[in-house]
């Protein structure tokens, strides 16, 4: 049985942004794509992602993150010229309306640069600045930074996915792994953020695992971000469409804060900004 979550982190940099982590923050799904798993093709055309992205806004959304090229367990990859068009006008569209971080999530050097230049304050890299040309991007910026753990690449991730020493092992000693080599070059720790990568390279039982253990990872020492919305890992039965998993989404989002998760990366705004709203209030009151 859990305990209260733990001592909130003060805040983490994002650019010019700075987001205090006292209570958890929501990171609204913007996915400029037609083949992402639950929301593929919704808002191809950049005036509807943009108005998605508001509208997210709108809902209680601290970030919201951009994606131009889907990462669901057996995607093809898409030219850097494709995935460049989906997300630039969308970034460029959101910077000038919003007053939130805006996130690029991309595994490609040149896109994050792009990204950057048209006002994106956040590298959301499923890849951990792996890909040459990665570190040295998120090295010359004062951006934010999130590194995933992934085994394997998205077209094979889930054709075996093993953990010989453990899950929550080889997840957290691979981040820290990649934070310390971070940390080594000069990036200050308040830039940094990890990701567990539930869904990438993992069975169910393993993604079960890192949720339930995820409290160790959190004792790493920096804000942990979850992205568990809508995924195939939360119901036990197959045939359940990403867009009916919302009650099992809610649950995993509470069960991750009360754990001490940082961030949640969600498709559903407003339902899981009432449901962490409720649980901390609860967690606040006196008795």
């Amino acid at each position: 049985m859990l305990g209260g979550p733990p001592e909130p982190l003060p805040a983490v940099h994002c650019g010019e942004f700075v987001l205090s982590l006292a209570r958890p923050r929501l990171m609204g799904i913007l996915n400029v794509t037609p083949d992402s798993f639950s929301d593929g093709g919704t808002h191809l055309d950049a005036s509807a992602a943009i108005a998605r992205g508001q509208a997210m806004a709108a809902q209680g959304a601290d970030l919201i993150d951009v994606g131009g090229e889907s990462t669901r367990p057996g995607a093809p990859e898409v030219t850097l010229a494709e995935e460049l068009r989906r997300v630039i006008p969308v970034i460029e569209g959101l910077v000038d309306t919003l007053r939130v971080p805006v996130s690029i999530d991309t595994r490609h050097p040149q896109v994050m640069q792009a990204a950057i230049r048209a006002g994106a304050t956040l590298i959301n890299d499923i890849e951990a600045l792996q890909a040459p040309g990665a570190l040295e991007c998120a090295l010359e910026h004062e951006v934010g930074i999130c590194l995933m753990h992934m085994q394997g690449q998205p077209l094979t991730m889930q054709q075996s996915p093993h953990y010989p020493l453990g899950v929550v092992s080889e997840v957290r000693d691979f981040l820290a792994a990649r934070v310390a080599r971070l940390e080594r070059y000069g990036v200050g720790r308040q830039r940094i953020m990890i990701d567990p990568g539930f869904g990438f390279g993992k069975t169910r039982a393993h993604n079960l695992t890192l949720l339930q253990q995820l409290p160790r990872l959190v004792d790493l020492g920096y804000p942990v971000l979850v992205g568990l919305s809508r995924k195939s890992m939360l119901v036990g039965q197959p045939g359940v469409p990403p867009r009916e998993r919302l009650g099992a989404s809610l649950a995993a989002a509470c069960w991750a804060i009360q754990a001490g998760a940082h961030i949640l990366r969600v498709h559903d705004v407003a339902e899981t900004r009432q449901a962490v709203d409720l649980w901390m209030d609860t967690l606040a009151v006196e008795e």
